[in-house]
């Protein structure tokens, strides 16, 4: 690695009183204590862990840049190319453009730059950095594992989605650009032709595109629901081992595989969302669904699921919770400026998202003008919550029409796989980081053998997902695994660092970092908005609960008893460990108490004996 532990000048000197103890400045440089912009107490928090004769050795990013590419290729995933311009659709357009730009103000920025203080201050992962702050919520740590490694059940499957189109735009001809083919049936219409010769279709009609992706990639004609899942799909469970192939050879060695390859991955995205924006403003109608993409219809702002799938949208997009940012930040230096990374990273995660609703929303103008309809609805597909079938069935229909349809598809889903890849490599480094961190001597010196383990685990529950009806399972876990819990995790978050460490510990904790301490906005935020923001998505999401349902697939009444099954599966973690730990620990059940909500002995936190010579709560 570029910067090695003997390279950090935090040292104990080993003569007594023969030289003043030195710190960093932001240039890295040692200066005198006296001189320095750290208190006494933060330097001994910041040298804490180099008390050893034998410095633990962590790695380190080998260049700033790695990390920042990390993060956001972390944050910047498939959900602001599919997920932000289909909410965007649902909610009238431009008036959801307001609640999500101040739920990303006052809820996102905080929750994501809160995150990276505690990974890069503590420098440990989801599961040990709970001692370090509250040891009774140590549950949350192994509850952000098992949410990961749901996800990755399903969010990898999409991902060989796109390696399968990928495969399949090597051709001639796109394969869903007629439908002379196998796999289609006498619906198959090719609405684009037909409307070009005035022809009319029925609402049961669907396009190639469509079927392609139904009948043929998915043949999820063949599973009549969630209780027939039906064979696994070879074709894409082919896929989805080239993709499991790809993360393991990116985390076997932690950031110094990882760190290389976003240097691709987090990069060719935007060439290509540069490429498909010249591309789709140039086409005809263009202009029709950038319109509707820019104009509010201000009646949809009283209506209270806006804000929510508002709050949803920019909580999921920055990810806080899924442990990911507090992984990939407790690999920095400790007095690496991460207050203008959260920055960095937020801007360029919603000039994504809205700059990838200019690239959906100009080719669904230009669809609705070829289709010679006047709704930009018209011209979408009824799909899952997700609105997956935005990405691969009408912008895959729309690549069929473009000159040079098999080169834009090529790089189209290029992309695809690059965004999903960055996002991939982040939830799973927050388990690995986790579990290395926790049990150093039996996985973190056999790193690569867990990789090995835990991705093969990933895989085995994935190919559920690859079955003729694993699309019904996917809607279901999305909607249950991560939902509910993961704001409950977040919420417990807030509340624990602002609540039982302190805010005014924590404040401490951002000035010994950067010099300085956070404002008036950032304590309001932590202690009362983030919160209050996590508190709305959760009784929101409870009022709002309906059936779920993929195209004309309505879930039956049971899976919604599975989905809470899975939901409280990770999030009764959290009290089964503190029961554990409250029994456990030695003392009165006052002592047991107040042992319990202060941080540990040992590691780099401050220990607990110190805390009492503190003058913060």
């Amino acid at each position: 690695m570029g910067n090695s532990e003997k390279d950090v000048p935090y040292k104990k000197s080993s003569k007594t009183n023969s030289k003043k103890p030195t710190v960093p400045d932001h240039n890295g440089n040692a200066i005198s204590e006296s001189k320095s912009l750290l208190s006494r107490r933060n330097f001994s928090v910041a040298s804490s862990e180099f008390s050893s004769d034998e410095p633990p050795k962590r790695e380190r990013w080998a260049h700033k840049f790695e990390f920042l590419l990390s993060v956001i290729g972390f944050a910047v995933d498939l959900g602001n190319v599919w997920r932000f311009p289909y909410i965007c659709l649902r909610n009238g357009g431009g008036a959801f453009l307001i609640p999500y730009f101040l739920m990303i103000v006052f809820g996102g920025i905080p929750l994501f730059y809160l995150e990276l203080i505690l990974g890069q201050y503590h420098r440990t992962g989801c599961i040990s950095i709970w001692g370090k702050i509250c040891p009774i919520f140590k549950g949350v740590g192994y509850a952000i594992c098992l949410m990961a490694l749901y996800v990755s059940s399903y969010y990898n499957t999409v991902i060989g989605w796109a390696v399968y189109y990928l495969y399949s735009s090597f051709a001639y001809e796109l394969p869903w650009a007629t439908c002379n083919h196998s796999w289609t049936d006498s619906r198959c219409l090719d609405k684009i032709n037909a409307a070009a010769h005035n022809q009319t279709w029925t609402n049961d009609t669907q396009s190639p595109a469509q079927q392609f992706f139904d009948r043929h990639v998915l043949e999820v004609y063949k599973s009549t629901g969630l209780g027939d899942l039906g064979p696994p799909r070879w074709q894409i469970v082919l896929c989805l081992f080239v993709v499991y192939f790809i993360l393991y050879f990116c985390l076997w060695k932690g950031v110094r595989s990882s760190g290389k390859v976003v240097w691709v991955t987090a990069t060719f995205p935007y060439i290509v969302l540069f490429i498909l924006l010249i591309r789709g403003a140039m086409l005809p109608g263009a202009s029709i669904g950038i319109s509707y993409y820019l104009s509010p219809q201000w009646h949809l702002l009283a209506k209270p699921t806006v804000w929510l799938e508002a709050a949803t949208q920019v909580f999921f997009s920055l990810g806080p919770g899924f442990g990911t940012l507090i992984a990939l930040s407790s690999y920095n230096r400790f007095d690496n400026n991460c207050y203008r990374d959260a920055f960095i990273t937020s801007v360029v995660n919603c000039l994504t998202s809205f700059m990838a609703g200019f690239v959906v929303f100009s080719v669904l103008g230009y669809m609705a003008h070829l289709l010679n309809k006047t709704d930009i609805e018209e011209v979408t597909t009824p799909d899952s919550p997700t609105g997956v079938g935005l990405l691969f069935v009408v912008y895959g229909q729309a690549l069929t029409t473009f000159s040079g349809s098999v080169f834009f598809s090529i790089i189209f889903f290029l992309m695809i796989i690059t965004l999903g890849l960055d996002s991939s490599f982040g939830g799973l480094e927050a388990v690995i980081t986790g579990f290395s961190d926790e049990y150093p001597e039996t996985i973190g010196k056999h790193r690569e053998k867990f990789v090995l383990g835990l991705l093969s685990v990933s895989f085995l529950l994935a190919l559920a997902t690859t079955t003729q009806g694993g699309v019904y399972l996917m809607t279901l876990l999305e909607v249950y695994a991560t939902g509910p819990a993961i704001m409950t995790v977040v919420l417990l978050e807030s509340i624990s660092v602002t609540w039982f460490y302190g805010i005014n510990r924590l404040c401490e904790d951002i000035k010994a970092m950067l010099g300085f301490g956070p404002g008036i906005f950032w304590r309001v935020c932590w202690t009362v908005i983030s919160p209050l923001f996590v508190s709305f998505m959760i009784v929101m999401s409870f009022i709002f609960t309906s059936n779920l349902q993929y195209g004309d697939y309505i879930f039956p009444n049971w899976s919604t008893w599975i989905g809470w099954a899975i939901t409280l599966s990770s999030i009764t973690i959290v009290p089964v460990y503190a029961l554990y730990k409250f029994i456990f620990e030695p003392g009165s059940p006052q002592q047991r108490c107040f042992s319990l909500l202060r941080p540990e002995v040992g590691g780099q936190a401050q220990p607990r004996e110190s805390l009492a010579m503190t003058s913060v709560p």
